[in-house]
């Protein structure tokens, strides 16, 4: 008897070839799987090639040309990575005129597995919307809200996570970190560009989550290339590292964190129904406490020990109608509420832990008695479906053989090298990684460049609100700032999981694509 899977994937696809070619580089081997299938999108069939594979990459220095004068520097910087990625192609469709778009999630240290099966791939997992999804077997679909519409499709995996692997000397140290991660990415695109045919494609990327670190930062690495990109979509953005808002302790004197997050622990404990009946709509809600969080609270916090305790009680109380937190947790936390306090604190009287990813999420508290969340429930909820789902899916259906593991995620996050050299620095700088310089650098060399930023208002690992802040800092000209839109939906982090937002999320990058695709 056939699988669920099978039948699923026999029904909505009819592939026809498989092709499989492999050239020495190094220890590794380009691999290439074709098949075809069709989509349905709009109500309009589209017929497509899929290609699974991986390219060779290497780190900074190295030489595809090696002569004496570089000799040295090949030598020294002979680590490599073999970065894997399943593209997607329109059949029949004019190459010079059909967009392209590169797209990958963050971390960092995970794969682009999310984005793949949850949101713009030709198919996707279906998981519960805000609640624990139930184990094997996963039901597969074909996703009518497929990007494949408006271009063709380049999910591409960091080396060392999904098949991407590294080796070589240094390996671990000339790939993880934010230059080394942005230098792979932008060999990938050029090598990617070649092997395809696609230089004069109009091209775009969409990074979410660290990713959108990546997608701020290659668009001026392929302008140094002599590669200008159409339009950049960032999904859920962490832009400027400091403004993070954990570990308060440690950093005392830095209070922008706690005002930019404000406003997803407010809709937070509006989704929860913890906040007053005058807060019936979310919009006004949001409006409100935006206002409150750059103005009185943000003098509150930095008026710090001089704070009289009438202004300080005034404070909590204000803080306490929008977060849904008692006044008193609130004065011993100093009115400053860190990342994974407010998961832990909001439902604490049901025992219950809410989401980070997305906070309509909620699950058993591990800890009563800690301080922080020590798990994310949206993560627990959904993960093994996307993983079950996609490993099926590409040796099933995609027909890519291999014995390796696929990695989701590695644990990278603590040894990353975060120093990055912004445009016009000398060296790169001691200090958390701040991308907004690169893309205002590459707005200004590309005056056409269009950027896209969405997020979710139940997001509390990158705060709908820090992205608008962020962007809003662009060291651009006035005449460049029309070159931003916003969008933001009642969803979480992974906006697509929340379907009515899928919907929403594929309209809207469609319509951005097109918008900046000449004769698409």
């Amino acid at each position: 008897m056939k699988s669920a899977f099978a039948v699923a994937f026999a029904t909505l696809l009819a592939w026809t070839s498989i092709a499989l070619a492999a050239d020495a580089s190094g220890p590794f081997k380009t691999t290439e799987a074709k098949s075809t299938g069709s989509v349905t999108v709009g109500g309009q069939s589209i017929s497509y090639q899929a290609v699974a594979g991986n390219l060779v990459v290497h780190s900074k220095g190295w030489s595809d040309t090696p002569s004496s004068e570089h000799a040295d520097k090949t030598k020294n910087a002979s680590a490599e990575a073999s970065m894997f990625y399943v593209a997607y192609f329109r059949r029949g469709a004019d190459l010079s005129r059909r967009p392209i778009t590169f797209i990958f999630n963050g971390g960092p240290g995970s794969s682009s597995v999310w984005l793949h099966m949850g949101a713009f791939g030709p198919v996707r997992v279906v998981t519960a919307d805000h609640t624990h999804t139930p184990a094997a077997p996963y039901q597969v679909i074909e996703n009518h809200e497929s990007l494949l519409d408006a271009s063709d499709l380049v999910f591409v995996d960091a080396p060392g996570t999904g098949f991407s692997r590294i080796a070589g000397k240094d390996a671990a140290k000339k790939f993880y970190g934010v230059d080394q991660d942005i230098h792979a990415f932008a060999v990938f695109v050029r090598k990617f560009l070649s092997k395809y045919n696609r230089w004069n494609s109009p091209k775009f990327l969409i990074g979410e989550s660290y990713g959108t670190m990546r997608g701020a930062g290659l668009p001026l690495a392929l302008e140094r290339e002599d590669i200008d990109l159409n339009g950049v979509a960032l999904l859920s953005c962490i832009l400027d590292w400091d403004l993070m808002p954990d570990n308060p302790e440690l950093n005392p004197s830095v209070d922008l964190p706690y005002e930019v997050t404000l406003p997803s622990y407010a809709t937070t404990a509006w989704y929860h129904h913890k906040l007053s009946p005058k807060f019936k709509h979310l919009k006004p809600l949001i409006q409100s406490v935006e206002h409150f969080a750059m103005t009185d609270y943000a003098m509150a916090l930095q008026a710090g020990n001089s704070l009289s305790p009438e202004r300080r009680q005034a404070i909590a109380e204000r803080l306490s109608s929008y977060t849904g937190l008692p006044v008193a947790y609130l004065l011993r936390a100093n009115l400053r509420i860190p990342y994974g306090a407010f998961q832990k604190a909001l439902l604490e009287h049901r025992d219950l832990t809410t989401g980070t990813l997305d906070t309509r999420f909620t699950g058993p508290t591990m800890d009563p008695l800690s301080k922080l969340a020590q798990y994310d429930p949206q993560s627990a909820a959904i993960s093994s479906a996307y993983v079950s789902a996609f490993n099926q899916y590409v040796r099933q259906t995609l027909h890519y053989k291999t014995n390796e593991i696929y990695k989701p995620e590695i644990p990278i996050y603590s040894s990353w090298d975060y120093k990055h050299q912004p445009p016009g620095a000398s060296h790169p700088l001691i200090m958390l990684p701040n991308v907004l310089p690169d893309l205002a650098a590459a707005m200004k060399r590309n005056p056409d460049l269009k950027v896209f930023v969405n997020g979710g208002y139940f997001d509390l690992s990158t705060p709908f609100y820090e992205g608008w802040f962020e962007t809003h800092h662009l060291q651009i000209p006035k005449s460049l700032q029309k070159n931003i839109s916003y969008h933001y939906y009642r969803s979480g982090h992974m906006i697509y999981v929340h379907v009515p937002a899928l919907k929403e999320l594929h309209d809207n990058m469609a319509a951005f694509i097109r918008s900046a695709s000449p004769h698409s």
